[in-house]
């Protein structure tokens, strides 16, 4: 009895360690990289790109290639890269929407910091708040609005 109930359970714990690792359910959920920018795929890709070089070039010195083959992989692999960095830097200037929501945001920020009153002290305890409140952090007065 009491080894046909070790049996069950030892059985249940091997299913139920074994379902998840041979279950082909993905539930539509694919799991993405932390980093998967338009920038961070165009440096993946360059590095590939560099990768392959570097072995051609490898299997060039070891003989282990054609000079017309190589000559035409490498043209190819020089192309790549090329057009791979002139879209990082067409990604890093951006778009002309781009600029101006970034012109924006500067002037926005520029007139924020302009206009921030310098001072608020508390009129009843003399208390210097750093920051713009409703309530003295001291003593708990209403302060006046800005």
């Amino acid at each position: 009895m009491f080894l046909g109930l070790v049996f069950v359970i030892a059985a249940a714990l091997c299913v139920f360690v074994a379902y998840p690792l041979l279950s082909t359910q993905d539930d539509g959920k694919a799991v993405l990289p932390v980093d998967m920018t338009p920038a961070a795929d165009l440096k993946r890709r360059r590095m590939v790109v560099y990768d392959n070089m570097r072995d051609l070039e490898f299997e060039r010195q070891a003989k282990k290639i054609g000079e017309t083959d190589y000559q035409a992989l490498r043209e190819s692999y020089r192309a790549e890269a090329a057009r791979l960095m002139a879209a990082s830097q067409e990604l890093e200037r951006g778009s002309a929407e781009d600029r101006f929501i970034e012109n924006q945001v500067a002037a926005r920020r520029a007139r924020v910091k302009a206009a921030a009153p310098a001072n608020y002290a508390c009129k009843k305890c003399g208390f210097n708040n750093p920051v713009p409140v409703k309530y003295c952090g001291n003593c708990g007065s209403p302060l006046p609005k800005a």
